[in-house]
Protein backbone atom coordinates (compact mmCIF):
# COMPACT_ATOMS: atom_id res chain seq x y z
CA UNK A 1 0.00 0.00 0.00
CA UNK A 2 0.95 3.46 -0.74
CA UNK A 3 1.52 5.86 1.69
CA UNK A 4 1.02 8.67 -1.31
CA UNK A 5 -0.21 9.19 -4.69
CA UNK A 6 0.90 11.84 -7.20
CA UNK A 7 -1.91 13.48 -9.40
CA UNK A 8 -0.60 15.92 -12.05
CA UNK A 9 -3.45 18.14 -14.22
CA UNK A 10 -1.88 19.30 -17.49
CA UNK A 11 -3.27 22.60 -19.47
CA UNK A 12 -3.15 25.75 -20.99
CA UNK A 13 -3.20 28.66 -19.00
CA UNK A 14 -6.50 30.25 -18.99
CA UNK A 15 -7.73 26.55 -18.37
CA UNK A 16 -7.96 27.26 -14.66
CA UNK A 17 -5.45 24.98 -13.43
CA UNK A 18 -5.09 27.04 -10.34
CA UNK A 19 -8.64 27.11 -9.44
CA UNK A 20 -8.50 23.27 -9.42
CA UNK A 21 -5.35 23.22 -7.30
CA UNK A 22 -7.03 25.73 -4.70
CA UNK A 23 -9.94 23.44 -4.65
CA UNK A 24 -8.33 20.22 -4.23
CA UNK A 25 -5.82 20.67 -1.79
CA UNK A 26 -8.79 22.82 0.39
CA UNK A 27 -11.15 20.00 -0.45
CA UNK A 28 -8.92 16.67 0.46
CA UNK A 29 -7.04 18.29 3.58
CA UNK A 30 -10.57 19.17 5.20
CA UNK A 31 -11.05 15.52 3.93
CA UNK A 32 -8.70 14.07 6.38
CA UNK A 33 -5.87 13.74 4.19
CA UNK A 34 -2.28 15.72 3.78
CA UNK A 35 -1.42 17.29 1.02
CA UNK A 36 1.29 19.19 -1.25
CA UNK A 37 0.72 21.23 -3.97
CA UNK A 38 3.18 22.75 -6.37
CA UNK A 39 3.01 24.41 -10.44
CA UNK A 40 4.74 24.64 -13.42
CA UNK A 41 3.59 28.02 -15.20
CA UNK A 42 4.55 29.44 -18.51
CA UNK A 43 4.95 32.89 -18.44
CA UNK A 44 2.18 33.85 -20.50
CA UNK A 45 -1.40 34.49 -19.66
CA UNK A 46 -3.26 32.11 -22.50
CA UNK A 47 -1.99 29.35 -24.35
CA UNK A 48 1.63 27.70 -23.49
CA UNK A 49 1.72 24.39 -20.70
CA UNK A 50 1.23 24.68 -17.65
CA UNK A 51 0.89 21.64 -14.81
CA UNK A 52 0.47 21.36 -11.00
CA UNK A 53 1.47 18.47 -9.05
CA UNK A 54 -1.16 17.63 -5.87
CA UNK A 55 0.76 14.99 -3.97
CA UNK A 56 -1.99 13.47 -1.33
CA UNK A 57 -0.71 10.75 1.66
CA UNK A 58 -1.63 9.44 4.61
CA UNK A 59 1.29 10.49 6.18
CA UNK A 60 3.11 14.37 5.60
CA UNK A 61 3.84 15.17 2.53
CA UNK A 62 6.13 18.06 1.90
CA UNK A 63 8.37 17.81 -1.57
CA UNK A 64 7.90 17.19 -4.79
CA UNK A 65 8.52 14.16 -7.04
CA UNK A 66 8.51 13.20 -11.00
CA UNK A 67 6.57 10.13 -9.96
CA UNK A 68 3.16 10.83 -11.70
CA UNK A 69 0.80 7.95 -10.53
CA UNK A 70 -2.46 9.78 -12.38
CA UNK A 71 -2.29 12.42 -14.95
CA UNK A 72 -5.39 14.37 -16.57
CA UNK A 73 -3.97 16.02 -19.38
CA UNK A 74 -6.23 19.48 -20.45
CA UNK A 75 -4.17 19.91 -23.83
CA UNK A 76 -3.16 17.59 -26.62
CA UNK A 77 0.14 19.10 -25.74
CA UNK A 78 0.32 18.25 -22.32
CA UNK A 79 1.89 14.56 -22.98
CA UNK A 80 4.55 15.51 -24.80
CA UNK A 81 5.49 18.13 -22.34
CA UNK A 82 5.15 15.64 -19.53
CA UNK A 83 6.67 12.61 -21.59
CA UNK A 84 9.99 12.04 -19.62
CA UNK A 85 7.97 11.67 -16.27
CA UNK A 86 5.60 9.30 -17.55
CA UNK A 87 5.98 5.60 -17.02
CA UNK A 88 3.91 2.36 -17.64
CA UNK A 89 2.73 2.94 -13.64
CA UNK A 90 1.15 6.38 -14.91
CA UNK A 91 -2.28 6.15 -15.17
CA UNK A 92 -3.73 8.53 -17.51
CA UNK A 93 -7.29 9.73 -17.34
CA UNK A 94 -8.27 11.99 -20.40
CA UNK A 95 -10.22 12.63 -23.31
CA UNK A 96 -9.07 11.09 -26.81
CA UNK A 97 -7.70 14.04 -28.38
CA UNK A 98 -5.68 14.59 -25.66
CA UNK A 99 -3.79 11.66 -26.30
CA UNK A 100 -1.11 10.61 -28.71
CA UNK A 101 -0.62 7.51 -30.56
CA UNK A 102 2.04 5.54 -28.16
CA UNK A 103 -0.04 6.02 -24.83
CA UNK A 104 -3.47 4.85 -26.62
CA UNK A 105 -1.81 2.01 -27.09
CA UNK A 106 -1.26 1.30 -23.22
CA UNK A 107 -5.32 0.64 -23.08
CA UNK A 108 -4.26 -0.76 -19.23
CA UNK A 109 -3.35 2.55 -18.20
CA UNK A 110 -5.73 5.06 -20.40
CA UNK A 111 -8.92 5.79 -19.14
CA UNK A 112 -11.06 7.66 -21.82
CA UNK A 113 -13.26 10.03 -20.35
CA UNK A 114 -15.28 12.76 -22.46
CA UNK A 115 -14.87 15.84 -20.58
CA UNK A 116 -15.58 17.89 -22.80
CA UNK A 117 -18.64 17.35 -24.20
CA UNK A 118 -20.07 16.67 -20.80
CA UNK A 119 -18.76 20.06 -19.95
CA UNK A 120 -20.67 21.15 -22.84
CA UNK A 121 -23.64 19.65 -21.77
CA UNK A 122 -23.87 21.54 -18.43
CA UNK A 123 -23.25 24.73 -20.03
CA UNK A 124 -19.42 25.25 -20.89
CA UNK A 125 -15.96 23.84 -22.10
CA UNK A 126 -14.58 24.92 -19.11
CA UNK A 127 -16.77 22.99 -17.14
CA UNK A 128 -14.35 20.07 -17.84
CA UNK A 129 -11.79 20.56 -14.93
CA UNK A 130 -14.80 21.34 -11.78
CA UNK A 131 -15.65 17.74 -13.54
CA UNK A 132 -12.22 16.29 -12.88
CA UNK A 133 -12.39 17.80 -9.59
CA UNK A 134 -15.17 15.32 -8.87
CA UNK A 135 -13.50 12.24 -10.53
CA UNK A 136 -10.90 13.08 -8.18
CA UNK A 137 -12.87 13.56 -4.84
CA UNK A 138 -14.86 10.43 -5.72
CA UNK A 139 -11.34 8.48 -6.20
CA UNK A 140 -10.32 9.46 -2.99
CA UNK A 141 -13.78 9.19 -1.52
CA UNK A 142 -13.04 12.64 -0.31
CA UNK A 143 -16.49 14.14 1.30
CA UNK A 144 -18.45 15.95 -1.72
CA UNK A 145 -20.17 18.26 0.49
CA UNK A 146 -17.14 20.09 1.03
CA UNK A 147 -16.38 20.78 -2.13
CA UNK A 148 -19.93 21.77 -2.94
CA UNK A 149 -19.36 24.15 0.19
CA UNK A 150 -16.44 25.31 -1.45
CA UNK A 151 -17.46 25.81 -5.13
CA UNK A 152 -20.60 27.85 -3.65
CA UNK A 153 -17.97 30.59 -1.59
CA UNK A 154 -15.40 30.44 -4.73
CA UNK A 155 -18.26 31.49 -6.52
CA UNK A 156 -20.71 33.22 -4.67
CA UNK A 157 -19.85 36.47 -6.86
CA UNK A 158 -20.48 34.89 -10.18
CA UNK A 159 -24.31 34.36 -9.47
CA UNK A 160 -26.52 31.30 -8.70
CA UNK A 161 -26.22 29.83 -12.26
CA UNK A 162 -22.70 29.39 -12.26
CA UNK A 163 -22.57 28.12 -8.54
CA UNK A 164 -25.07 25.44 -9.83
CA UNK A 165 -23.67 24.45 -12.94
CA UNK A 166 -20.02 24.11 -11.31
CA UNK A 167 -21.90 21.49 -8.23
CA UNK A 168 -23.61 19.63 -11.37
CA UNK A 169 -20.02 19.57 -13.48
CA UNK A 170 -19.14 18.29 -9.71
CA UNK A 171 -21.31 16.14 -9.24
CA UNK A 172 -20.72 14.77 -12.81
CA UNK A 173 -16.90 13.81 -12.44
CA UNK A 174 -18.19 12.31 -8.63
CA UNK A 175 -20.66 10.00 -10.60
CA UNK A 176 -17.35 8.70 -13.43
CA UNK A 177 -14.54 8.21 -9.88
CA UNK A 178 -17.60 6.13 -8.18
CA UNK A 179 -17.64 3.93 -11.63
CA UNK A 180 -14.37 3.68 -11.72
CA UNK A 181 -13.61 3.08 -8.43
CA UNK A 182 -16.58 -0.18 -8.55
CA UNK A 183 -14.76 -1.28 -11.53
CA UNK A 184 -11.59 -1.34 -9.96
CA UNK A 185 -10.05 0.18 -13.03
CA UNK A 186 -8.20 2.73 -10.26
CA UNK A 187 -7.62 1.56 -6.62
CA UNK A 188 -6.83 3.91 -3.94
CA UNK A 189 -5.81 2.86 -0.44
CA UNK A 190 -5.09 5.53 1.49
CA UNK A 191 -5.58 6.03 5.34
CA UNK A 192 -7.05 9.76 5.92
CA UNK A 193 -6.33 11.15 9.31
CA UNK A 194 -8.78 12.95 11.09
CA UNK A 195 -6.08 15.41 12.98
CA UNK A 196 -5.01 16.92 9.35
CA UNK A 197 -9.04 19.06 9.30
CA UNK A 198 -7.62 21.38 11.87
CA UNK A 199 -4.14 21.96 10.85
CA UNK A 200 -3.22 24.95 8.75
CA UNK A 201 -2.85 24.96 4.46
CA UNK A 202 -0.55 27.89 3.41
CA UNK A 203 2.01 28.18 0.20
CA UNK A 204 5.08 30.25 0.80
CA UNK A 205 4.16 33.74 0.22
CA UNK A 206 0.93 33.53 2.84
CA UNK A 207 3.64 32.12 5.29
CA UNK A 208 5.90 35.42 4.36
CA UNK A 209 2.80 37.62 5.06
CA UNK A 210 1.86 36.16 7.95
CA UNK A 211 4.95 36.03 9.60
CA UNK A 212 5.53 39.99 8.53
CA UNK A 213 2.10 40.00 10.49
CA UNK A 214 3.43 38.43 13.64
CA UNK A 215 6.46 41.04 13.36
CA UNK A 216 4.25 43.93 13.94
CA UNK A 217 3.38 44.76 10.23
CA UNK A 218 1.74 47.21 9.53
CA UNK A 219 3.25 48.97 5.88
CA UNK A 220 4.13 47.05 2.62
CA UNK A 221 4.82 48.82 -0.61
CA UNK A 222 6.02 47.18 -3.59
CA UNK A 223 5.74 46.84 -6.84
CA UNK A 224 4.15 43.74 -7.89
CA UNK A 225 6.92 41.13 -9.51
CA UNK A 226 6.49 37.68 -10.03
CA UNK A 227 6.64 35.50 -7.79
CA UNK A 228 6.73 37.66 -4.75
CA UNK A 229 3.30 39.36 -6.02
CA UNK A 230 1.03 37.04 -3.27
CA UNK A 231 2.61 38.75 -0.42
CA UNK A 232 1.62 41.92 -1.39
CA UNK A 233 -1.87 40.68 -2.60
CA UNK A 234 -2.59 38.99 0.53
CA UNK A 235 -1.61 41.70 2.83
CA UNK A 236 -4.01 43.66 0.70
CA UNK A 237 -6.95 41.60 1.18
CA UNK A 238 -5.96 41.66 4.80
CA UNK A 239 -5.12 45.45 5.31
CA UNK A 240 -8.33 46.41 7.22
CA UNK A 241 -8.85 43.47 9.86
CA UNK A 242 -4.61 43.83 10.62
CA UNK A 243 -4.77 48.10 10.09
CA UNK A 244 -1.82 47.51 7.11
CA UNK A 245 -1.18 50.38 4.88
CA UNK A 246 -0.93 48.86 1.41
CA UNK A 247 0.84 50.84 -1.19
CA UNK A 248 1.58 49.39 -4.72
CA UNK A 249 4.40 51.95 -6.21
CA UNK A 250 4.93 52.66 -9.06
CA UNK A 251 8.26 51.02 -9.28
CA UNK A 252 10.98 49.10 -6.69
CA UNK A 253 12.96 52.45 -6.24
CA UNK A 254 9.96 53.89 -4.84
CA UNK A 255 8.74 51.10 -3.02
CA UNK A 256 12.10 50.86 -1.00
CA UNK A 257 12.74 54.26 -0.28
CA UNK A 258 8.82 54.49 1.18
CA UNK A 259 10.02 51.06 3.22
CA UNK A 260 12.81 53.15 4.30
CA UNK A 261 10.00 56.11 5.22
CA UNK A 262 8.19 53.91 6.91
CA UNK A 263 10.72 52.76 9.35
CA UNK A 264 11.78 56.51 9.45
CA UNK A 265 8.53 57.68 10.95
CA UNK A 266 7.94 54.61 13.21
CA UNK A 267 6.31 51.97 11.38
CA UNK A 268 7.28 48.17 10.33
CA UNK A 269 7.80 47.49 6.86
CA UNK A 270 8.04 44.93 4.67
CA UNK A 271 9.51 45.37 0.90
CA UNK A 272 9.11 42.55 -0.99
CA UNK A 273 9.93 41.74 -4.61
CA UNK A 274 12.32 39.26 -6.86
CA UNK A 275 15.61 39.59 -8.31
CA UNK A 276 15.31 42.18 -11.04
CA UNK A 277 12.68 44.53 -9.07
CA UNK A 278 15.82 44.30 -5.82
CA UNK A 279 18.33 45.73 -8.23
CA UNK A 280 16.43 48.75 -8.44
CA UNK A 281 16.47 48.70 -5.06
CA UNK A 282 20.22 48.98 -4.11
CA UNK A 283 20.28 52.58 -3.91
CA UNK A 284 17.99 52.78 -0.83
CA UNK A 285 19.50 49.71 0.45
CA UNK A 286 22.94 51.68 0.72
CA UNK A 287 20.80 54.61 2.14
CA UNK A 288 19.53 52.12 4.96
CA UNK A 289 22.97 51.16 5.75
CA UNK A 290 24.13 54.66 6.34
CA UNK A 291 21.15 56.26 8.46
CA UNK A 292 21.26 52.99 9.94
CA UNK A 293 17.33 52.08 9.60
CA UNK A 294 15.93 48.80 9.84
CA UNK A 295 14.44 47.18 6.89
CA UNK A 296 13.00 43.74 5.93
CA UNK A 297 13.63 42.94 2.14
CA UNK A 298 12.14 39.57 0.67
CA UNK A 299 13.54 38.55 -2.02
CA UNK A 300 11.36 35.50 -4.33
CA UNK A 301 14.20 34.45 -6.45
CA UNK A 302 13.68 33.12 -10.06
CA UNK A 303 16.47 32.39 -13.04
CA UNK A 304 17.96 35.82 -14.39
CA UNK A 305 19.88 37.50 -15.74
CA UNK A 306 17.56 40.17 -16.42
CA UNK A 307 13.78 39.39 -17.12
CA UNK A 308 15.23 35.63 -17.23
CA UNK A 309 12.45 33.01 -16.59
CA UNK A 310 10.04 35.04 -14.46
CA UNK A 311 7.66 31.91 -13.97
CA UNK A 312 10.45 29.52 -12.91
CA UNK A 313 12.51 28.73 -9.64
CA UNK A 314 16.31 29.24 -8.35
CA UNK A 315 18.64 29.97 -5.77
CA UNK A 316 20.80 32.68 -8.11
CA UNK A 317 20.31 36.12 -6.08
CA UNK A 318 22.64 34.90 -2.58
CA UNK A 319 24.80 36.46 -3.84
CA UNK A 320 22.61 39.65 -5.26
CA UNK A 321 21.24 40.02 -1.17
CA UNK A 322 24.52 39.89 -0.06
CA UNK A 323 26.83 42.08 -1.92
CA UNK A 324 24.25 44.79 -3.02
CA UNK A 325 24.57 48.75 -2.24
CA UNK A 326 27.52 50.60 -2.46
CA UNK A 327 29.82 50.80 0.81
CA UNK A 328 29.90 48.39 3.16
CA UNK A 329 27.57 48.10 6.31
CA UNK A 330 26.01 44.56 8.34
CA UNK A 331 22.83 42.81 6.91
CA UNK A 332 21.16 39.17 7.64
CA UNK A 333 20.25 37.37 5.47
CA UNK A 334 17.57 34.11 6.40
CA UNK A 335 16.64 31.58 3.95
CA UNK A 336 13.62 29.77 4.50
CA UNK A 337 13.32 25.63 4.07
CA UNK A 338 9.71 24.76 5.78
CA UNK A 339 6.79 27.10 5.49
CA UNK A 340 7.29 27.25 9.39
CA UNK A 341 10.59 28.65 8.93
CA UNK A 342 8.52 31.38 6.48
CA UNK A 343 6.73 32.42 9.28
CA UNK A 344 9.34 32.30 12.42
CA UNK A 345 12.08 33.77 10.08
CA UNK A 346 10.34 36.76 8.81
CA UNK A 347 9.05 37.73 12.11
CA UNK A 348 12.25 37.34 13.82
CA UNK A 349 13.60 39.57 10.83
CA UNK A 350 11.70 42.52 12.27
CA UNK A 351 12.82 41.98 15.62
CA UNK A 352 16.54 41.81 14.72
CA UNK A 353 16.05 45.19 11.97
CA UNK A 354 14.80 46.81 14.60
CA UNK A 355 17.18 46.08 17.13
CA UNK A 356 20.27 45.75 15.20
CA UNK A 357 19.08 48.79 12.68
CA UNK A 358 20.12 47.19 9.88
CA UNK A 359 18.56 45.15 7.10
CA UNK A 360 17.73 41.84 7.20
CA UNK A 361 16.63 39.53 4.01
CA UNK A 362 14.34 36.59 3.54
CA UNK A 363 15.30 34.77 0.63
CA UNK A 364 12.67 32.36 -1.03
CA UNK A 365 12.07 31.69 -4.35
CA UNK A 366 9.03 30.16 -6.78
CA UNK A 367 8.76 26.68 -5.83
CA UNK A 368 8.73 27.97 -2.45
CA UNK A 369 6.25 30.65 -2.37
CA UNK A 370 3.79 28.86 -4.85
CA UNK A 371 4.22 25.02 -3.17
CA UNK A 372 0.86 24.75 -0.26
CA UNK A 373 1.07 21.94 2.61
CA UNK A 374 -0.71 21.61 5.86
CA UNK A 375 0.78 21.82 8.94
CA UNK A 376 0.39 22.06 12.54
CA UNK A 377 -0.82 24.90 14.03
CA UNK A 378 2.23 27.58 14.48
CA UNK A 379 3.51 28.47 18.32
CA UNK A 380 3.08 32.22 18.77
CA UNK A 381 4.20 32.18 22.25
CA UNK A 382 7.68 33.49 21.54
CA UNK A 383 6.67 36.16 18.98
CA UNK A 384 8.21 39.64 19.64
CA UNK A 385 6.70 42.81 18.39
CA UNK A 386 8.16 44.95 21.01
CA UNK A 387 9.33 48.41 19.07
CA UNK A 388 12.73 49.25 19.73
CA UNK A 389 12.87 53.47 19.46
CA UNK A 390 12.76 55.42 22.55
CA UNK A 391 10.84 58.98 23.62
CA UNK A 392 13.92 61.55 22.74
CA UNK A 393 14.98 64.38 24.92
CA UNK A 394 16.06 67.63 23.75
CA UNK A 395 19.70 66.54 24.10
CA UNK A 396 19.03 63.66 21.56
CA UNK A 397 21.40 62.55 19.05
CA UNK A 398 20.76 60.00 16.51
CA UNK A 399 24.22 58.68 15.92
CA UNK A 400 25.48 58.80 19.17
CA UNK A 401 28.66 57.04 19.99
CA UNK A 402 27.55 53.91 22.53
CA UNK A 403 29.99 50.72 23.87
CA UNK A 404 27.80 48.41 21.44
CA UNK A 405 27.87 50.26 18.67
CA UNK A 406 24.12 50.47 17.92
CA UNK A 407 22.72 54.51 18.91
CA UNK A 408 19.25 54.91 20.37
CA UNK A 409 16.85 55.17 17.51
CA UNK A 410 13.97 57.86 17.83
CA UNK A 411 10.96 58.95 15.53
CA UNK A 412 9.47 62.21 14.46
CA UNK A 413 7.52 63.58 16.80
CA UNK A 414 7.92 61.05 19.62
CA UNK A 415 9.79 63.28 22.65
CA UNK A 416 11.16 66.59 22.23
CA UNK A 417 14.50 65.46 20.29
CA UNK A 418 14.93 66.37 17.04
CA UNK A 419 15.69 63.29 14.33
CA UNK A 420 18.30 64.19 11.79
CA UNK A 421 19.52 61.91 9.37
CA UNK A 422 21.83 62.40 6.31
CA UNK A 423 22.92 60.15 3.40
CA UNK A 424 25.96 61.94 3.23
CA UNK A 425 28.91 60.75 6.35
CA UNK A 426 27.74 62.07 9.65
CA UNK A 427 28.34 63.24 13.26
CA UNK A 428 26.04 61.99 16.31
CA UNK A 429 24.05 64.66 15.46
CA UNK A 430 23.65 63.46 11.71
CA UNK A 431 25.26 66.64 10.60
CA UNK A 432 27.40 66.59 7.20
CA UNK A 433 30.86 66.11 8.37
CA UNK A 434 34.05 65.70 6.38
CA UNK A 435 35.95 64.69 9.23
CA UNK A 436 38.04 61.38 7.71
CA UNK A 437 40.53 61.33 10.75
CA UNK A 438 38.25 60.88 13.47
CA UNK A 439 34.38 60.68 12.80
CA UNK A 440 34.39 58.68 9.72
CA UNK A 441 36.54 55.71 10.91
CA UNK A 442 34.90 56.04 14.36
CA UNK A 443 31.31 56.23 12.65
CA UNK A 444 32.10 53.07 10.36
CA UNK A 445 33.82 51.03 13.41
CA UNK A 446 30.26 51.90 14.99
CA UNK A 447 27.74 50.91 11.93
CA UNK A 448 29.97 48.03 10.64
CA UNK A 449 32.25 45.82 13.08
CA UNK A 450 30.68 46.36 16.49
CA UNK A 451 27.56 45.62 14.64
CA UNK A 452 28.76 42.81 13.23
CA UNK A 453 29.83 41.20 15.72
CA UNK A 454 26.47 41.17 17.63
CA UNK A 455 24.61 39.87 14.91
CA UNK A 456 27.25 37.13 15.01
CA UNK A 457 25.63 36.29 18.96
CA UNK A 458 21.84 36.20 17.24
CA UNK A 459 22.83 33.34 14.29
CA UNK A 460 20.78 30.31 14.18
CA UNK A 461 22.88 27.27 13.50
CA UNK A 462 22.34 25.04 10.45
CA UNK A 463 19.97 21.99 11.24
CA UNK A 464 21.91 18.49 11.40
CA UNK A 465 20.43 15.32 9.93
CA UNK A 466 22.33 12.14 10.24
CA UNK A 467 24.12 9.86 12.62
CA UNK A 468 27.88 11.04 13.96
CA UNK A 469 28.98 8.08 11.69
CA UNK A 470 28.72 9.93 8.00
CA UNK A 471 30.87 9.60 5.67
CA UNK A 472 28.98 12.16 2.99
CA UNK A 473 27.83 14.90 4.06
CA UNK A 474 25.25 16.83 1.76
CA UNK A 475 25.26 20.90 2.14
CA UNK A 476 22.06 22.43 1.29
CA UNK A 477 20.02 25.99 1.47
CA UNK A 478 16.82 27.60 1.40
CA UNK A 479 13.92 25.77 -0.38
CA UNK A 480 15.49 22.17 -0.99
CA UNK A 481 15.13 21.03 2.46
CA UNK A 482 12.04 19.21 2.66
CA UNK A 483 12.93 17.29 -1.40
CA UNK A 484 16.85 16.30 0.05
CA UNK A 485 15.74 15.32 4.22
CA UNK A 486 12.91 12.69 1.77
CA UNK A 487 15.14 11.36 -0.38
CA UNK A 488 17.72 10.50 2.46
CA UNK A 489 14.49 9.00 4.37
CA UNK A 490 14.06 6.80 1.23
CA UNK A 491 17.84 5.72 1.27
CA UNK A 492 17.88 5.16 4.89
CA UNK A 493 22.27 5.24 4.82
CA UNK A 494 23.88 5.82 8.14
CA UNK A 495 26.95 6.90 6.08
CA UNK A 496 25.06 9.86 4.44
CA UNK A 497 23.90 13.06 6.44
CA UNK A 498 22.51 16.86 5.89
CA UNK A 499 23.49 19.91 7.02
CA UNK A 500 20.59 22.35 5.96
CA UNK A 501 20.79 25.92 6.40
CA UNK A 502 18.11 28.71 7.19
CA UNK A 503 20.61 31.66 7.87
CA UNK A 504 23.09 31.79 5.02
CA UNK A 505 24.93 35.01 6.60
CA UNK A 506 26.11 35.47 8.70
CA UNK A 507 27.42 31.64 9.22
CA UNK A 508 28.01 29.91 12.06
CA UNK A 509 31.86 29.11 12.32
CA UNK A 510 31.25 25.83 14.23
CA UNK A 511 30.27 24.37 10.78
CA UNK A 512 33.54 23.79 10.05
CA UNK A 513 33.27 20.92 12.24
CA UNK A 514 31.28 18.92 10.28
CA UNK A 515 32.63 19.78 7.08
CA UNK A 516 36.15 18.45 8.75
CA UNK A 517 35.16 14.82 9.79
CA UNK A 518 33.23 14.39 6.57
CA UNK A 519 35.01 11.99 3.72
CA UNK A 520 33.50 13.50 1.13
CA UNK A 521 30.87 16.79 0.84
CA UNK A 522 28.39 17.73 -1.65
CA UNK A 523 26.91 21.37 -2.13
CA UNK A 524 23.70 21.38 -3.45
CA UNK A 525 22.43 24.81 -5.24
CA UNK A 526 19.98 25.68 -7.76
CA UNK A 527 22.21 28.17 -9.34
CA UNK A 528 24.85 27.37 -11.86
CA UNK A 529 27.84 28.96 -9.77
CA UNK A 530 28.11 27.55 -6.51
CA UNK A 531 27.39 30.72 -4.58
CA UNK A 532 26.72 28.98 -0.95
CA UNK A 533 29.66 26.63 -1.24
CA UNK A 534 31.82 29.93 -2.39
CA UNK A 535 30.04 31.80 0.51
CA UNK A 536 31.08 29.37 3.10
CA UNK A 537 35.12 28.92 1.51
CA UNK A 538 35.46 32.39 2.13
CA UNK A 539 33.51 32.83 5.17
CA UNK A 540 34.77 29.44 7.22
CA UNK A 541 37.87 29.46 5.83
CA UNK A 542 37.62 26.10 4.22
CA UNK A 543 39.30 24.09 1.46
CA UNK A 544 37.41 23.55 -1.46
CA UNK A 545 39.42 20.43 -2.14
CA UNK A 546 38.37 19.35 -5.84
CA UNK A 547 38.80 15.56 -5.28
CA UNK A 548 36.69 15.66 -1.20
CA UNK A 549 34.61 18.74 -2.46
CA UNK A 550 31.75 18.27 -4.95
CA UNK A 551 28.41 20.33 -6.15
CA UNK A 552 25.49 18.79 -7.07
CA UNK A 553 24.12 21.97 -9.12
CA UNK A 554 20.96 22.70 -11.18
CA UNK A 555 19.84 25.91 -12.99
CA UNK A 556 17.29 24.83 -15.87
CA UNK A 557 14.88 26.72 -14.13
CA UNK A 558 12.93 23.59 -12.74
CA UNK A 559 13.28 22.15 -8.87
CA UNK A 560 15.29 19.35 -7.61
CA UNK A 561 13.19 16.40 -7.40
CA UNK A 562 13.31 13.36 -4.60
CA UNK A 563 14.42 10.79 -7.31
CA UNK A 564 16.96 13.30 -8.85
CA UNK A 565 18.71 13.09 -5.34
CA UNK A 566 18.48 9.68 -4.98
CA UNK A 567 20.16 8.99 -8.01
CA UNK A 568 23.00 11.09 -7.50
CA UNK A 569 23.87 9.74 -4.25
CA UNK A 570 23.97 6.09 -5.33
CA UNK A 571 25.85 7.27 -8.33
CA UNK A 572 28.36 8.89 -5.44
CA UNK A 573 31.46 6.59 -4.43
CA UNK A 574 33.18 7.54 -1.04
CA UNK A 575 36.63 8.41 -1.36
Amino acid sequence: MKNDISIVLCGEAGQGLQTVEQMLVSILKLSGYHVFANKEVMSRIRGGTNSTEIRIGSKRVTAYVDRIDILIPFSNKALEWLKRRITSETTIISEKSNLIDEFILNQEKVIEIDFTNIAKKIGGKLFANVIAVGVIISLFQAEIEIAKQFITGRFKSKGEEIITRNIEALNEGDSIGSTLRSSEKISIDLKKDDSVVNEILFNGNQAVAIGALAGGCNFISAYPMSPSTGVLVFLSQHAKEFGIVVDQAEDEIAAMNKAIGAWYAGGREIASTSGGGFALMTEGLSLAGMIESPLVVHIAQRPGPATGLPTRTAQEDLNHALYAGHGEFPRIIFAPGTIEDAFYLTSTAFTLCDKYQIPVFILTDQSFVDGYYNIPQIDLSDINTEKQFIKTDKNYSRYAFTDSGISPRGIPGYGEGIIRVDSDEHDEDGFITEDVHNIRPKMVKKRLYKKLELIKKEIIKPHFIGTESYKILLISWGSTFHIIKEALDLLNRKDIALLHFKQVYPLEQSMIDYLEKAEQIVFLEQNATGQFAKLVQKEIGFSMDPNRVKMFLKYNGASYSVEEIIEYIKKMEVL
